[in-house]
């Protein structure tokens, strides 16, 4: 009887705890949206609850035959008052009489299903026929987009399209949008047309040009016997746009006026490797050759027109272009980033790259980690000085590689005071206030950047939000980010994975999206997960055994996004397929028991499975 009665006290005490929590939090409880005023003041509960370690309780609960208070994120305050009076009832069984509870009014679970089915439809339209769970996929460079593209992707399964707007520009994403649309409605399907604003780009910038080479190569089979030799466009120098470029040599006019079929052209190239080019074929304005052996070619080489034994002509080959610039990095390096518009210090022999926003260099510190080219290289900032910072590489793949520009730079120990509109970011809304449904705002790091979109989206009323969890101050901050979010109406979270896991570490991961598909239920805010779902399927044709069980755990989310590939009919299908049978299995955290067609054995005494 003692434990029974503890455990209450212990239930009561959480409760009055919640009650706490929805005071202090009545102001920003007031400004939420009314359509979601019973799930901010549902989240509040939930985060007040979270701040302690049930276990032992739920332990305690368990093995008496009580709810474990584990599957209560849509209903917190109806499940503790609900506990209570199971409790009640076994103590009063007992013989004994508890102290009288206080009559809450939480919401109860039907109606947080309710809200839940109806936040998802109202941001992400009307509910797919076969399946709960969404279907997001992103559409590939307009000039991939017809109709014939839109109804396949329509007739596989999806159910929205994204539309990434840090590429392309207005005439390509109406293309795109205005194509899929005509689909959907041939097909007589609903679809809504997301738009991924472009937000703040922290990237890497090339500040040095790479070695001016251009390699030309015949091509040759397995055994490195040629096949097909390099045909080198010949052009005379008046006439030639990019001489120089890829197998392309330009000749004075002289020398190509006088040029014949069966000519060579002779040449050292920059390994001082003797190479002959075979004029084959003549025209008024170009001419051909046939290269069969690889060429390095710099400016300054030196060609000579030959015919025969007789040498007719020499010249020098002009510029060429530069090869797109790297800086070799291996383990313990030391690197210079600086910031736009900075110069390296005088006389500083560091390899060099620039950064896009002077923002995030003036938050580094020493000590902060700087993570390059979506995790593949880690590095840690020594000095942080008015020029930059100067880093040291303390992690590259095997040891050893190659870094240039327009890589993706997280700081996941420094708090950037970084602008959540980049400038590419107006032309953008233009297109999705005119065009589209919901936008998708990067860089999200607390509830005054979801304020800030709010205000820009003044104007553009029908325009739904999604919020993209992607950094650990926004983790951090959720809660915050949540009650934000939910002054306007509607709104939903995308787990933006590849960048979470960069932020936070992939150790991490499993951990987080749960944290965060359980803060969202909480607020009956519909998810998108998101990153690499059978990304593989989609680009090969082939998916790995690893990435179809990740697309089974995406059932607890509202909606998954795919993205762009050559086989991504076939992604959608695959998806579609494993949503429709996980969701027989799995709603949320919860487990569900449907029949399994199973047998130990079969009548001839072979075990079998069923479909």
């Amino acid at each position: 009887m003692k434990d029974l009665l503890r455990i209450r006290d212990e239930v009561v005490q959480l409760a009055a705890e919640l009650d706490k929590a929805a005071v202090a939090q009545a102001a920003a409880l007031r400004a939420v949206e009314p359509r979601y005023t019973e799930s901010a003041r549902n989240l509040v509960h939930y985060v007040a609850l979270r701040q302690h370690d049930l276990r032992r309780l739920q332990l305690d609960l368990w093995r008496r035959g009580f709810s474990s208070l584990g599957r209560l994120e849509g209903y917190v305050l109806h499940a503790l008052d609900s506990l209570c009076e199971r409790l009640d009832d076994a103590i009063a069984r007992r013989g004994d009489a508890p102290a009288a509870t206080i009559p809450r009014h939480g919401i109860v679970w039907d109606a947080a299903e309710r809200l839940l089915h109806e936040h998802t439809r109202d941001l992400l339209g009307a509910k797919p026929r076969d399946r709960h769970v969404y279907i997001m996929v992103t559409a590939p460079e307009a000039t991939d987009v017809d109709e014939a593209w839109a109804d396949r992707a329509l007739k596989a399964g999806m159910n929205l399209l994204r539309i990434n707007a840090a590429h392309e520009d207005d005439r390509a994403w109406t293309h795109i949008a205005e194509t899929v649309r005509r689909a959907a409605r041939r097909r007589g399907v609903d679809i809504r047309v997301a738009v991924d604003l472009p937000g703040p780009k922290l990237r890497t910038v090339t500040l040095a040009e790479g070695t001016r080479v251009v390699r030309w190569r015949p091509q040759r089979d397995e055994l490195g016997r040629v096949t097909q030799a390099c045909r080198v466009a010949l052009r005379p120098i008046s006439r030639a746009a990019n001489a120089g470029d890829g197998a392309e040599l330009a000749v004075p006019d002289p020398v190509f006026a006088d040029l014949a079929a069966g000519d060579l052209l002779t040449l050292r190239d920059a390994r001082d490797k003797q190479r002959e080019i075979v004029v084959t074929e003549c025209g008024a304005a170009h001419a051909c050759g046939a290269l069969r052996s690889t060429a390095y070619v710099i400016p300054g080489v030196r060609v000579m027109h030959r015919r025969g034994e007789q040498t007719l002509a020499t010249w020098r080959v002009g510029d060429v272009p530069a090869t797109t610039f790297r800086v070799v990095l291996r383990d313990g390096d030391r690197l210079r980033l600086l910031a736009p518009g900075a110069t390296a210090p005088a006389g500083e022999a560091l390899p060099v790259l620039g950064c896009t926003l002077a923002e995030a260099l003036t938050a580094l510190r020493a000590g902060h980690r700087v993570i390059f080219d979506d995790g593949r290289v880690h590095a840690v900032a020594e000095v942080a000085d008015a020029h930059g910072a100067i880093l040291r590489i303390v992690r590259v793949p095997g040891g050893r590689a190659k870094l240039g520009g327009e890589k993706g730079i997280n700081l996941p120990d420094s708090d950037l005071d970084v602008p959540l509109f980049g400038p590419d970011d107006e032309c953008a809304l233009a297109f999705a206030a005119r065009s589209a449904d919901l936008v998708e705002a990067s860089f999200v790091r607390g509830p005054e950047d979801v304020r800030e979109l709010h205000h820009r989206l003044q104007g553009h009323g029908h325009l739904a939000v999604v919020l993209k969890i992607e950094t650990r101050a926004a983790f951090a901050r959720l809660p915050a980010i949540l009650l934000a979010a939910m002054e306007r109406y509607p709104t939903g979270v995308m787990i933006a994975r590849g960048d979470l896991a960069i932020e936070t570490g992939f150790e991490r991961l499993a951990e987080l999206q749960e944290e965060i598909l359980w803060l969202c239920e909480a607020a009956h805010l519909p998810v998108i997960w998101a990153t690499q779902v059978l990304a593989d399927l989609a680009r090969s044709g082939q998916p790995s055994r690893a990435e179809v069980t990740d697309a089974a755990m995406s059932v607890r989310a509202e909606c998954v996004m795919l993205n762009k590939g050559p086989y991504i009919d076939e992604a959608i299908r695959a998806l579609d397929n494993i949503l429709r049978r996980m969701e027989q299995h799995q709603y949320k955290k919860r487990s569900l028991y449907r029949r399994l067609h199973l047998a130990l054995e079969d009548p001839d005494g072979v075990t079998s499975i069923k479909a």
